[in-house]
């Protein structure tokens, strides 16, 4: 049987106040310190994975553990000399493939892609640190501490975040943690765990399921979210809004306008559409736009989304539910495509998934 073994030995030179410390609580000196890992390596090196997880309490070696198998793939401290976190990025990547990126772990709130590191939040610091170890890390990627600085909500997210991306790109992910409660989101190939001294393999699961509601909101609920949306903090006070609540806490909001132009309004359109900065990278925003879209078209109208971000364009062209209109350009102040405007570039979609049952839609819509 192949084994991780592990021992490290240090002399002890006590002083005079550590001896008086053990004649207190009665503990006995030994002339060297011995500590010792002994693990099942059960094929950890001939298998196929892709993410690991090495856990356990606070002294429990899985740091140690961590730098015996992969010392060379530690992530080093990452240096943030310029203004904006955007800059950061290597030069040789072009814009799509770092909105690309940092989509992938959840930072998807574009004001804060122009702030200095500095000034952003814990959880914002995490998965912009993420992002850039996956941009400029061809090799295996290790993260001491993984999740140990942000709230735990944002560590079961960015763990989701995370494992995704690494699947997708095939690529291998070592986090070293003291947090057991991100396992289910993680979802690691692989589990050794430094308390136990032992090396579990996992079959991919279904991560955890999360309840939420969606219903009809004031329009004052739009302060809450303006911050976080890319265009303007302004909002049409004609606009329709809905909210999506977790635990009847609201962490998602969008509002719904008739499409200028149309003289029957006889379509639809998403106007403004936020995630909560803590929520963002599970696909949260298209389970509020689809289920806004059913019920609208449930009732007769046409329903289009105008999305920006090249990774929610490309979302939207997978997706089944959603037509691509076919028209390329540009949103003026006025909200109107315009092919010569210069301002925010758009790729329209129409919804054309399942409808809502009618009368749960009037009552969805008109609540």
């Amino acid at each position: 049987m192949q084994t991780i073994d592990i021992i490290i030995e240090n002399k002890q030179n006590l002083s005079t106040r550590c001896k008086q410390i053990a004649g207190m609580f009665d503990v006995p000196i030994e002339e060297k310190s011995r500590l010792e890992w002994h693990i099942n390596s059960n094929g950890l090196n001939e298998k196929k994975w892709n993410v690991g997880l090495i856990v356990g309490p606070s002294g429990s070696g899985k740091s140690t553990i961590g730098n015996h198998l992969y010392s060379e793939y530690l992530s080093k401290d990452i240096k943030w000399d310029e203004k904006s976190v955007i800059d950061n990025f290597p030069k040789s990547l072009s814009l799509e493939e770092i909105c690309s990126i940092c989509s992938s772990v959840g930072f998807n709130t574009i004001p804060a892609w122009f702030r200095n590191y500095a000034v952003l939040s814990n959880g914002e610091k995490f998965r912009i640190d993420l992002a850039r170890r996956l941009a400029e890390q061809d090799n295996i990627i290790v993260v001491d501490e993984f999740t140990s600085v942000v709230d735990r909500q944002v560590a079961k997210i960015g763990s989701h975040s995370v494992q995704k991306i690494i699947r997708k790109q095939d690529r291998q992910f070592v986090g070293i943690s003291c947090h057991y409660d991100i396992i289910d989101w993680l979802q690691p190939d692989w589990i050794i765990d430094a308390s136990k001294q032992s090396l579990e393999w996992r079959s991919l699961r279904q991560r955890p399921k999360i309840n939420a509601e969606i219903r009809r909101v004031s329009y004052d609920y739009w302060k809450i979210f303006s911050k976080y949306h890319y265009m303007s903090n302004t909002l049409n006070k004609s606009a329709r809004c809905y909210g999506l609540f977790i635990d009847n806490n609201i962490i998602g909001f969008c509002a719904v306008l008739h499409h200028v132009g149309r003289s029957n309004n006889s379509i639809k359109k998403i106007s403004r559409i936020v995630i909560l900065p803590d929520w963002q990278g599970l696909g949260l925003s298209f389970i509020l736009a689809e289920t806004i879209a059913s019920a609208y078209i449930s009732i007769g109208y046409g329903f289009r989304n105008y999305p920006a971000h090249p990774s929610y364009i490309k979302a939207h062209k997978k997706s089944k539910n959603w037509r691509d209109c076919g028209i390329k350009g540009f949103v003026t102040s006025k909200n109107r495509i315009d092919m010569t405007h210069t301002s925010r570039y758009c790729n329209p979609f129409e919804y054309v998934g399942k409808k809502m049952d009618k009368e749960i839609a009037i009552k969805f819509i008109g609540g």
